[in-house]
């Protein structure tokens, strides 16, 4: 990673799915929780001008930080979240990163080591990323998924992107029935324990095919990575969907080894 600029011009991994479902114009509802400094709600305004984001994000700090980034760049449909999503309202401990690898370029204006705090105290994240330290813990306010958007008048949701550090069954579960109602879920997932407590990725693939949800994408490597879900009832109409999971079917049946991920 050069600079935040960068990232802001580099296209989101799922930018080619979303457009095959959506068109530019559409007036999505997007969650994007673990917002760190809104970079992410950055590339989600700038490809649905119309959509409605929701970035979500506890730290004061990065709350600072993201602010000045929507007005630097102009997003007036991105809502500042100043909270924490988990499966229950109150207040939680939270584990606070900070820290910069060695071989990080002098002049990037990137901050590599606050996109690590988390609702759950580091395990081995502390081996395979020595450069990140957790030395503060801070009480953070929580709140369910579930409860904003019955608080905000949200009946469907289009997309949730999840970037919570181990936390992702605690904001799914908090979603209670929203999640039924959700089109996507694009979330970040571990092969091995970074935080104490947290679901592997096998374990968030069997909650969210429980949930009636289909694995479309992945890109997970030894340790971590990203997973794309579709709400198959939610998005069976898609002629997007209807071809690519045609097109899985397929690859299953013609190639020995490959796997339907449906």
């Amino acid at each position: 990673m050069i600079s935040r600029q960068a990232y802001l011009d580099q296209p989101s991994p799922i930018n080619d799915d979303l457009l095959a479902i959506f068109p530019r114009s559409s007036q999505l509802t997007i969650f994007d929780v673990g917002s760190c400094e809104g970079e992410d709600s950055i590339r989600y305004a700038r490809l649905f001008p119309s959509a409605t984001i929701y970035a979500v994000e506890p730290l004061d700090a990065n709350i600072r930080l993201m602010q000045a980034n929507l007005d630097r760049y102009a997003c007036p449909g991105v809502r500042v979240v100043h909270r924490a999503f988990s499966d229950v309202r109150g207040v939680a401990e939270f584990y606070v990163s900070s820290g910069r690898p060695p071989d990080a370029p002098l002049n990037s204006d990137w901050d590599y080591g606050n996109k690590s705090s988390s609702l759950l105290q580091p395990d081995q994240h502390l081996a395979i990323h020595p450069w990140v330290r957790f030395d503060e813990v801070v009480q953070v306010e929580t709140e369910t998924l579930k409860d904003f958007c019955t608080n905000e008048g949200i009946s469907e949701i289009d997309l949730i992107h999840l970037d919570v550090q181990g936390a992702e069954l605690k904001v799914l579960t908090g979603a209670g029935d929203r999640l039924d109602r959700t089109k996507l879920v694009w979330l970040e997932v571990e092969r091995i324990p970074l935080y104490r407590g947290q679901p592997l990725a096998d374990e968030v693939e069997r909650f969210m095919r429980a949930r009636g949800f289909t694995k479309a994408r992945q890109r997970v490597n030894a340790v971590s990575g990203d997973q794309l879900y579709w709400n198959a009832v939610l998005l069976g109409q898609y002629p997007f969907v209807r071809r690519l999971r045609e097109g899985l079917r397929s690859a299953w049946r013609s190639a020995k080894g490959v796997r339907y991920l449906g």
